[in-house]
Parts: C-alpha cells; structure tokens; sequence
C-alpha cells in the first residue's frame, strides 16, 4: 500500500466505491476512468519515508520541487533575510517539512488571491500560511502559499512545539508554492532551476 496523508482519503475513498461499482455494473469504460483517477490520487497524495541528513547549521529544503526564486530583499535597516522559493507541480510530493530542528515560534494564516503559484508576486499577494521556527538564536521561516489549482494550505504544527528537521509540518492540495526565509549570512547551497526534495536536499547552511 502507498503510503498517502490523512487528508487524502476524502478523494480516495469515495472513487475506489465508484471504481468498484462501476466495474461491478460492468461499466468497463466509467470504471477504468474512475480507476486512473484513483491511481493519479494515490500518486498526488503519496508520503514517503525519507532519511533526513544531520549536520551543524544545516537548512534543509521544506518541500519537493523546483527553485524558481533566490532574493535576497532589503528593508529601511538592511538584509531583513534570504527567500529561496520552491515551485511544487502536480507531479511532487506535497508533503512539507521542517527545514531545521528547533520551537514553531509561530503559524499565522494570511488571506489573499490565487495566482499561478511559480510568478513572483505569489510569494505577497496568494493565500498563505506562515510557519516560523527558533532554532537557537536564528530565525527561519516557511510560507506554504496557495496556487491558481491549489485552494487549501493544511498545517499539521502549532505554536510553541518542539519540531525535528525533516519532521512533517504540512500539505498543500493540488500545485503550489514554498518560501524559505534563511537569516542574513546563511549560505545557499542551492541555485534556480534546481530540482529539490524536502527533508533531503540541502539548502543552505546557517550563519
């Protein structure tokens, strides 16, 4: 059995019914669609197990896609960070992670729009959730941030809980995207139009 999030059996469940009755009735064709969209669920929807990397000062990618934005924007004082955003197609592992060990000082819900989520102004204007971690004396911070597909952010964590690096944060349903906010003076490990998978690949290291 795939292992798929808790979520996901709202859409498994009922198709894998349909499926079954479908072929039961001997409606071939219907049956053998309702059967693909099963599959494509169980695919969209798939957990796996990772072994995450260890190492000192390590930030560790929060989910699977591809690099499409690596800015490091300045406020009235200066470097306020560094933003590596990931863009997640139908085709990755939604499933969120924690890049660092440390406390979820935070999680704060924005509203907003539904833009495609691999444009710059997603990262300000889409729907969004905003998970932020103390690691020591750093500060690191995740936006999972809803797509023109995707309509509901999930978030697994709460303030003040003791997280693990790789540890399962979230899920974001159907196409969207992930910004990392690094401290100023962390080193990025990665560049744009990498392919990286969260809780594995390596994406900067800290100050």
């Amino acid at each position: 059995m795939i292992p798929v999030v808790k979520e996901s059996w709202t859409y498994i469940i009922p198709v894998a019914l349909a499926a079954t009755l479908l072929f039961l009735l001997r409606s071939l064709v219907a049956g053998s669609v309702a059967l693909l969209i099963l599959v494509l669920f169980l695919y969209f929807f798939r957990d796996p197990e990772r072994k995450i990397p260890t190492g000192e000062g390590l930030v560790l990618a929060p989910a699977d896609g591809k690099v499409v934005r690596i800015f490091f924007p300045r406020g009235e004082d200066g470097e306020e960070g560094i933003v590596v955003s990931t863009f997640l197609s139908l085709l990755d592992v939604h499933v969120n992670r924690s890049p660092v060990s440390g406390v979820v000082s935070g999680v704060t819900y924005k509203k907003g729009s539904f833009r495609l989520a691999f444009l710059d102004e997603a990262s300000q204007e889409n729907e969004q959730n905003i998970i932020s971690f103390d690691h020591g004396k750093d500060h690191i911070t995740v936006k999972q941030i809803a797509g023109l597909i995707a309509r509901r952010v999930v978030c697994w964590v709460k303030p003040n809980e003791v997280v693990e690096a790789g540890q399962r944060i979230g899920f974001i349903k159907f196409g969207s995207r992930v910004d990392l906010i690094l401290p100023p003076g962390s080193k990025i490990e990665v560049r744009k139009g990498d392919k990286v998978k969260g809780g594995l690949s390596i994406i900067g290291r800290l100050p």
